[in-house]
């Protein structure tokens, strides 16, 4: 079982930051993955103000919880993850989906770069291992337009901009504290972190398909989704971003 984040043990080394809304299926089977694989690291869940017994099940896991009185959306709920990292001083945090799409398997792979120093950000992409969950087709299409998206407002070649599994290093960390998107902010935010300087890098890694329940984002919101990202990420292309 992991260490509540408040516990006087806590390293004050890695945090886990899980955002979640509505996920009571789900969440239980999430936290027990990162200690089967990550027993050193300490888990906080963003309870994006569920209405279903997600927070009850985070507590009886032992994590640590960050209840939000109202809904912020999922840009919301990992910025408090951020901010709360911060102010606990923690040298690294990483985002790991509530659904059970990511696997504990590959948190270490993810972490590498940031302990070598040679990354200050870094994506997972399911994209670069082959196999694993791709996602739908029309969710595919989406990724590829914010790949090209991506390499227009930053100058670089990122293959899963949306994926929402990345470790952060406490420079990244504290910058998104105060910077994080409100909105679907996984595109818009690298287009921040590349223009304010931080250094991203990639690494493979691999999706399930969600566990149980349904995506937040139905097929007519994705379309609301791209446009808006595509136009947010266009707008953050001009601001003169700083650490």
């Amino acid at each position: 079982m992991t260490r509540r984040p408040d516990s006087p043990a806590a390293t004050r080394g890695v945090l886990a930051i899980i955002p979640a809304f509505n996920e009571e299926e789900n969440i239980a089977l999430v936290i027990a993955d990162l200690c089967l694989h990550e027993p050193d690291c300490d888990i906080v869940v963003v309870d994006d103000h569920s209405s279903d017994d997600t927070a009850r099940r985070v507590l009886e896991s032992g994590a640590g919880l960050l209840p939000l009185p109202f809904n912020l959306g999922i840009g919301g709920a990992v910025q408090t993850g951020f901010r709360y990292a911060r102010r606990m001083g923690y040298r690294f945090a990483f985002q790991f989906d509530g659904d059970g799409q990511h696997s504990g398997e590959d948190v270490q792979q993810l972490l590498e770069p940031l302990l070598a120093g040679t990354a200050d950000v870094v994506v997972g992409s399911r994209f670069l291992k082959g196999g694993g969950y791709q996602s739908t087709m029309l969710r595919r299409v989406g990724i590829r337009i914010f790949e090209g998206l991506n390499r227009l407002t930053s100058g670089r070649h990122l293959s899963d901009t949306t994926s929402g599994f990345r470790a952060y290093n406490a420079g990244a960390i504290d910058f998104l504290a105060d910077n994080y998107p409100s909105d679907y902010p996984e595109v818009e935010s690298l287009t921040q972190l590349t223009r304010a300087g931080f250094r991203i890098a990639e690494v493979p890694v691999t999706m399930r398909e969600r566990q149980a329940g349904v995506s937040s984002i139905s097929t007519l919101q994705s379309f609301y989704y791209m446009a808006k990202v595509s136009l947010a990420s266009l707008v953050s292309m001009g601001k003169p971003w700083r650490r």
